[in-house]
């Protein structure tokens, strides 16, 4: 009875436990490992664990070297990849179980926090982006004000000067001050209120494939992979299609004259962003198999003027973070060479 009920217990875990014999094969498994590793434990007992895992060679040694001196064996943040090819991160604790015979199997414990780094991930961009943009726009005021007083003094200096060829030099005042003013706008991004409808995010998507289509090159193909169970979601259809726009754009920028963008829509359940839960999130995937961005920018691609090409401007993406900004969602980024995900991540709630 007392069996038992310490094996309810553990299968009532959170944590994903698993026994492995000095082989380190699994002898037991409760249904939270079951679900990481999305395997039952029928089809993983008597399998040795690295046959569960891809590569791994210091973690799988560090459990050998419990085993043999049955001092406990802890990582943390251990990145691990799974068949089939699907990557985790975990917090993992191992130890050994003395027997009576003296021999002893390994007790492994792990604990996946991917959420808990991509809710740290997701409150550091939204606080970087409105540190960024509370920064803009007091920049935005210090430059208006005295670009307004430039401008208006260039304007009365060339109603006065006698040779009408001097007003060219006037003009490149007037020119260069509006330049400046329309930069710093766009810098802001829009600050007009939403206008708020329920919106298609297909609809969206298509809108923005018919605009970049005739855009690009023939050698870049756009792909649709859609849900189409997703319903409509609460925002401003303009807004998003600018959005998505400027992340498409920047995608096939990066792909120069031949490659693949992927369009990926999924429905995320009980999900958080940044210190939100909400039900329903519309998840998007704007996916290119260009060469990647280099990890020093990769922290920096939603600031201003940020831009890895020598023509860029560095706002699309600055902008298009502050628009789903004010949905309620967030763009995210994970980028290596041949494939670059930009995600974004728009509630399914109303009440915005």
């Amino acid at each position: 009875m007392l069996r038992d009920y310490h094996r309810r217990v553990v299968e009532g875990l959170s944590i994903a436990v698993l026994v492995l014999d000095r082989r380190l094969r699994v002898l037991f498994m409760n249904p939270t490992a079951e679900t990481l590793f999305e395997l039952s434990f029928r089809k993983a007992r008597k399998l040795a664990f690295p046959e569960l895992i891809v590569g791994a060679e210091t973690f799988v040694n560090g459990l050998r070297q419990c085993l043999e001196n049955g001092a406990p064996y802890i990582e943390r943040e251990l990145q691990l990849v799974l068949h089939p090819g699907r990557i985790i991160t975990v917090d993992c604790a191992a130890a050994s179980l003395l027997e009576q015979d003296s021999s002893s199997d390994l007790l492994l414990e792990l604990r996946q926090v991917d959420w808990r780094l991509r809710i740290n991930r997701e409150e550091h961009i939204l606080a970087q982006h409105h540190t960024t943009r509370a920064l803009v726009r007091n920049l935005a005021h210090e430059i208006k004000n005295p670009l307004g007083g430039l401008r208006g003094a260039a304007q009365l200096l060339e109603r006065e000067l006698p040779d009408p060829a001097l007003r060219e030099y006037t003009s490149i005042i007037i020119g260069e001050a509006d330049r400046l003013r329309n930069l710093v706008d766009r810098m802001l991004g829009p600050n007009q209120l939403l206008n708020h409808d329920e919106v298609s995010i297909h609809e969206v998507l298509e809108r923005v494939c018919s605009l970049v289509e005739v855009e690009v090159d023939t050698g870049i193909r756009i792909e649709r992979d859609y849900d189409p169970s997703i319903p409509l979601l609460w925002g401003d259809a303009d807004r998003l299609i600018q959005a998505v726009l400027n992340v498409v754009r920047n995608a096939v920028q990066a792909l120069g004259r031949q490659g693949t963008i992927v369009l990926r829509t999924r429905v995320q359940r009980q999900y958080t962003i940044g210190p939100r839960r909400y039900k329903l999130v519309v998840r998007l995937d704007v996916i290119d198999d260009g060469p990647g961005i280099p990890p020093e920018q990769q922290e920096q691609i939603f600031y201003p003027m940020i831009t890895g090409r020598p023509d860029g401007t560095g706002l699309g993406l600055s902008i298009a973070q502050g628009i789903v900004n004010q949905h309620g969602g967030l763009i995210e980024c994970v980028s290596r060479p041949g494939e670059t995900v930009f995600t974004l991540l728009l509630p399914l709630d109303k009440t915005r």
